[in-house]
């Protein structure tokens, strides 16, 4: 694990003008009480304990164990089960900021954070809410009133219409296609859809509606122009209560999936430096114009003419403020925190600069190669990386740890900052490569591939580049994979069964093993046999023929890091056991599966839990754990091969369930609102 100091590192902006009369007023009575779980949590919990704030989390039962909670100074259950009542519930977490004493909560992002109930629910209280004022959130919290806030200011915008799905088929031709469908009271991606076609759009427009109220518990959606190829350029600004306005420049967000942000950076790589400063003083212009304060951003869309248009303000912290941090010098958290306090802000504009490079990617438990499906489950080896100008925010797992199915698929965020672009992207790469998840899916592989493709070294990359490109992108991620030296992960994971088997099994056959008596034992990499003749062991070593191959290796473990001397060559290595008796190698951020075929697997482990399981096509599975949200079918009806038959919503996402075939509806295993497990029976199909 990291060092709480590694963790945390914001590149110091030595020619920051402070003000020294900003001390927090009785810094010993204030609490802050945290409404949010998880990596941001943490976050908050780092710089009130820097500030000597105490600080309360609040949880659901199946986050009593998680570090947010441990490292709190109080916690706080939040009785129920689902989100709207725990997280989402505003009663409860006033009633416990209350039994606590605390004088004050940060809303973190997601969840309340953008809720001006939960604000005035606050001040009702006299509790101190670290954030914007109520009407600002309404002003700016609102797509539809934002924008219009924006046109009054001569801001650029798009065209666009409001109104319900009924209306919106109505008006349309206002717009035209493409067009953009959201939510208006959304964010983080979440309820919107492009539509390129009268075909599409009822059932977009439905389904969009839909899911804005399931989020955000507002169904009203509004539609506008999209603007091919757009890059997403969002500038920071920080107000405080006394008028006083400054921007910390911009973010670059293009990378995206799902209209979701994976990788950001700053400054951008884009704007030209007349531009960055235009889009400062529109975003300054308009977060003053509604009186705002705290920590905001003005999200804009680029054209590749560098034309740019007001997307959205987010009154919240973001989840890529890091690179804004890192880049300034300035803890936005702190500054948030001093704001709600009542102080002046500390900041000058023109004391504000941006110091080399930062990229952040975001870590998901997701798999890119199924069309970046949720991967919640247990993970069983988990190692994140360190170093000079390296930061982790995270879920701060301890070598292993459960990522549940209905929160949101992020595990953490990597920032790695350097003087330059390249400096930083080469950074990342190194640092993803030793961020280690196994036992789910994850989207790390297919961040190294990013970080290495030309087309994000050169600056190509738009809002639609990866959703257009996925093919690609993953097959550039198999690609590098491929060009990975076998004999590495293979040995590693061989060297690891010899030794576990050697420790840790009762059996006195199994602890004699099978290459002991034949010299050649089986092994198998990602499926691929091989045969490994063993000439000489000592200990840990081994001499040995790997086909005309003749080599020596050691395999030595300093806690979840193993390193692998191959040759005269060591080699960082990442080396677990599964519960099939495999044993999965992380090796240069790629994950390998190495096998003992000649060796019998745990007693424990049933041919069902080797994935022999739904293999029967008619036999239609849940793809993960989470609830269904829609059936679209009846016993009874005929479906067509990529028919949707229901949708499944899983950490935040809505994920359709189509037929792999022409076939009937035998029987519906599941109704509309159950919980389903992973590999859980849907749908029984029969031949037409």
């Amino acid at each position: 694990m990291l060092k709480r100091k590694q963790k945390f590192e914001i590149v110091p902006n030595h020619d920051l003008n402070l003000n020294p009369n900003s001390a927090i007023r009785n810094p010993k009575s204030m609490k802050i009480l945290i409404a949010n779980r998880g990596e941001i949590a943490l976050r908050i919990q780092r710089t009130a304990r820097s500030m000597g704030l105490q600080t309360v989390a609040v949880y659901s039962r199946d986050d009593r164990e998680a570090q947010h909670v441990l490292q709190a100074d109080e916690s706080v259950l939040l009785p129920g089960e689902s989100l709207a009542e725990t997280y989402l519930n505003i009663d409860a977490i006033i009633d416990s900021a209350k039994k606590t004493g605390a004088t004050a909560i940060h809303p973190g992002y997601g969840f309340l954070s953008e809720n001006p109930l939960f604000s005035e629910a606050c001040e009702r209280e006299g509790i101190v809410f670290i954030g914007p004022s109520a009407d600002s959130v309404r002003a700016m919290g609102n797509k539809i009133a934002a924008r219009e806030v924006a046109m009054k200011l001569g801001v650029p915008v798009t065209s666009g219409v409001t109104g319900t799905p009924a209306e919106l088929l109505e008006k349309h031709a206002a717009v035209g296609f493409p067009m953009l469908i959201k939510a208006a009271a959304g964010g983080g991606g979440k309820g919107m859809r492009i539509v390129r076609s009268e075909a599409e759009l009822a059932a977009a427009l439905e389904t969009t509606s839909r899911e804005a109220m399931n989020y955000f518990g507002n169904g009203t959606i509004y539609i506008e122009k999209f603007i091919e190829g757009p890059r997403h350029i969002e500038v920071q600004v920080l107000g405080d209560k006394h008028g006083n306005m400054v921007h910390l420049f911009e973010r670059e967000c293009s990378a995206q999936r799902r209209h979701q942000k994976i990788v950001e950076e700053a400054p951008s790589p884009t704007l030209t430096p007349e531009v960055r400063w235009k889009m400062g003083e529109s975003a300054v212009k308009l977060a003053s114009s509604i009186g705002y304060y705290s920590a905001g951003t003005i999200e804009f869309l680029v054209d590749k003419d560098l034309n740019y248009y007001f997307l959205e303000m987010n009154t919240r912290i973001q989840v890529e403020h890091p690179v804004t941090e890192m880049t300034t010098g300035v803890d936005l958290v702190e500054e948030q925190i001093r704001i709600a306090n009542g102080e002046t802000l500390r900041l000058n504009q023109q004391d504000l600069k941006q110091t080399g490079h930062a990229i952040e990617c975001r870590i998901y438990a997701e798999d890119p190669a199924n069309n970046f499906m949720p991967s919640p489950g247990f993970i069983s080896l988990y190692h994140e990386p360190s170093g000079p100008h390296i930061r982790v925010d995270s879920m701060e797992i301890k070598g292993s740890g459960q990522i549940h199915s209905f929160f949101d698929p992020m595990i953490g965020k990597l920032i790695t900052w350097g003087e330059t672009r390249e400096e930083a992207r080469k950074r990342m790469i190194n640092a993803l490569e030793n961020w280690v998840v196994q036992g789910i899916k994850s989207n790390i592989p297919f961040l190294i591939s990013i970080m290495q493709h030309l087309d994000f070294i050169n600056n190509t990359i738009t809002t639609r580049y990866i959703d257009d490109h996925q093919e690609k992108l993953t097959t550039f991620t198999g690609e590098l994979k491929k060009g990975i030296d076998p004999e590495v992960p293979l040995m590693a994971g061989f060297l690891k069964s010899l030794g576990i088997r050697q420790e840790k099994s009762e059996n006195i056959w199994q602890t004699i093993g099978y290459w002991r008596h034949l010299k050649e034992p089986a092994a198998s990499l990602d499926g691929e046999s091989y045969k490994i003749r063993i000439t000489e062991q000592a200990g840990t070593r081994i001499q040995y023929e790997l086909s005309t191959k003749t080599g020596e290796a050691m395999l030595s473990s300093d806690g979840l890091q193993s390193r692998l001397c191959l040759n005269g060559v060591s080699h960082v290595v990442y080396v677990g056991q599964n519960e099939r008796g495999a044993f999965p190698v992380t090796y240069k951020g790629f994950e390998f599966e190495v096998g003992r075929p000649d060796m019998a697997g745990p007693e424990n482990v049933t041919f069902a839990e080797s994935g022999t399981l739904n293999i029967d096509p008619g036999n239609v599975v849940s793809p993960m754990p989470g609830k269904v949200l829609k059936v679209n079918v009846a016993a009874g009806e005929a479906v067509t091969k990529g028919q949707v038959l229901m949708v499944v919503e899983a950490m935040k996402m809505e994920n359709n369930i189509v037929s792999s075939k022409d076939a009937v509806v035998e029987k519906l295993l599941v109704k509309e609102g159950d919980m389903v497990d992973g590999s859980q029976k849907l749908i029984q199909l029969g031949d037409q």
